[in-house]
């Protein structure tokens, strides 16, 4: 089932999403659809709460990179309950782009090496270091978990020249390929 995505506004992707176990119902079909739903929108990231779910859950699948960087080749991967434990060396500024926030990309400055542990599909704990592209598509995803977005971490000048290109992917003006879940209207008191 292809999941609609999470508009820019909407205030689940402002949230810091909820850690899970084992428990949680329907997480195999929820990762399948996850990915299923990546690849229809041509991501190469998704965090569970772009699918309005406030769960610590986010996948990766890289493979589009693998010719410009070999760390993605064939890496595709599950993150339930990530967390980064250690950040190093000299940021880098790549621009990146955000299925929430279509339409717009940005330089953002990112350090290129990350040591992390999450647990993956069955539970298993795991720590793994990451770097280059691979590192920085897992920064993005994990500032998913914790609320921000790109554009949060772009300068002040940046997201004033960006205020009208925002709006109208909060008011569903911008067209995507694929659905997408617009913020609730704010009620006029």
């Amino acid at each position: 089932m292809i999941y609609p995505i999470v508009a820019y506004g909407h205030p689940v992707l402002k949230k810091r999403a909820e850690e899970i176990d084992s428990d949680y119902p329907k997480l195999k079909e929820i990762i399948e659809n996850m990915f299923e739903s990546m690849q229809e929108a041509v991501g190469v990231g998704l965090a569970a709460p772009q699918v309005n779910l406030s769960i610590r859950l986010l996948l990766i699948d890289a493979e589009s990179y693998g010719d410009e960087y070999p760390e993605a080749e064939g890496f595709k991967k599950v993150f339930i309950n990530p967390e980064i434990i250690e950040e190093n060396g000299e940021e880098w500024e790549f621009k990146e782009a955000c299925l929430s926030v279509p339409g717009i990309a940005e330089f953002v400055s990112r350090k290129p090496n990350i040591k992390v542990r999450y647990q993956d599909e069955n539970f298993n704990k795991v720590e793994e270091e990451y770097d280059g592209m691979i590192a920085r598509i897992f920064q993005h995803e994990y500032d998913h978990l914790e609320g921000v977005l790109f554009v949060d971490r772009v300068s002040n000048l940046k997201k004033v020249l960006l205020k009208n290109k925002l709006k109208d992917i909060m008011t569903g003006k911008t067209k995507t390929s694929y659905k997408m879940i617009l913020p609730p209207k704010k009620r006029k008191k």
